[in-house]
């Protein structure tokens, strides 16, 4: 049996990774580190709870990580843990960056102090390129690093970490940069937040669904098929390469908007609301995944049309387990 370590794993992402593996590669042990005041996500594990091991472990700490570590002795790791939350890294960010930055710094240094070897894909983000030149799209893996926002600046920092750690070190680091995704259980996400404010409006509970930017292009790709890509990632991507990945369907942040509006079941008022735009905003996201794509053989398998229906009947599902409490 192989043994795979989630950071994060009571989050969004993390606890979609872990059901995929769960549900596809039962000769993979699947284990997840959590700090405790992310405890209440475990409702995302719900499903799985029996089939992983999770550790209380703060990656900021690093004497938790280094006896996690040697307790698990992972033979894969899946660096997803971080604060992602954009818009409020302008807000906090020193909370940001420190976590960040220095989770993933402790999270290498632990794993060279105690001498292991794991596969390592290590969680990077399209934020990394910033507000790219039009001459650069779509975005391959060598356009210049750009970050605009402090989320972003400690993205670039954990992604330069692994290669530093790859190169000097020889850990077998892969990065990868992923684009905009659909996942319903994070609810930062524009197209999360837009599909739960329709789903408050159906149901009586709120007037009118509040936006920030509609301008901005992004590929969409669905949250089950980013996470299988990492997996595929560990398995088929060479250490030391960074890779791009990302849907295929490029859409304006408005024209999604347009989408759940018509799929709504009443009309959808909209404006507006100045406290959700951000003091720099990264406008056009279009990735070439060519190199990904090449490396592993990997499409995803949702339809753009499949995504939009499973992130609005998530949403439905969870207002009405709220009013039925």
């Amino acid at each position: 049996m192989k043994k795979a370590l989630i950071t994060g794993i009571t989050g969004s992402g993390g606890s979609y990774l872990a059901e995929y593996i769960i549900q596809n590669h039962p000769e993979t042990e699947v284990y997840g580190i959590s700090r405790w005041h992310s405890t209440t996500s475990k409702k995302n594990l719900e499903s799985i709870a029996n089939n992983i091991k999770i550790f209380e472990c703060d990656l900021t700490d690093f004497s938790s990580v280094l006896s996690v570590l040697k307790k698990i002795k992972p033979d894969y790791i899946f660096h997803l843990a971080s604060h992602a939350n954009v818009r409020a890294s302008f807000d906090i960010p020193l909370s940001v960056l420190n976590n960040n930055i220095m989770g993933t710094a402790n999270l290498l240094e632990a794993i060279k102090t105690i001498e292991i070897s794991p596969l390592i894909q290590l969680c990077s983000s399209s934020e990394v390129y910033g507000d790219v030149d039009p001459k650069n799209v779509p975005i391959k893996e060598d356009c210049p690093i750009n970050p605009v926002n402090p989320y972003a600046v400690s993205k670039t920092a954990q992604d330069m970490l692994g290669f530093v750690y790859f190169k000097n070190y020889g850990m077998k680091i892969i990065r990868t940069r992923m684009f905009a995704y659909l996942n319903p259980r994070r609810s930062d996400l524009f197209a999360t937040s837009f599909a739960n404010q329709v789903a408050r409006i159906e149901r009586g509970l709120q007037k009118e669904l509040l936006h920030g930017n509609l301008n901005s292009i992004r590929t969409i790709i669905d949250v089950r098929d980013a996470m299988e890509s990492y997996y595929v990632a560990i398995e088929k991507c060479k250490p030391g390469e960074v890779y791009n990945i990302g849907g295929e369907k490029v859409i304006k942040v408005g024209e999604f908007l347009d989408v759940l509006k018509k799929l709504a079941k009443c009309e959808i008022p909209s404006r507006v609301d100045s406290s959700l735009l951000r003091p720099a905003d990264v406008t056009l996201q279009i990735p070439d995944t060519s190199k990904f794509r090449k490396e592993t053989g990997w499409r995803p398998r949702y339809s753009f049309e499949e995504s939009v229906d499973f992130l609005l009947e998530y949403c439905r599902k969870e207002i009405e387990k709220e009013l039925k409490k």
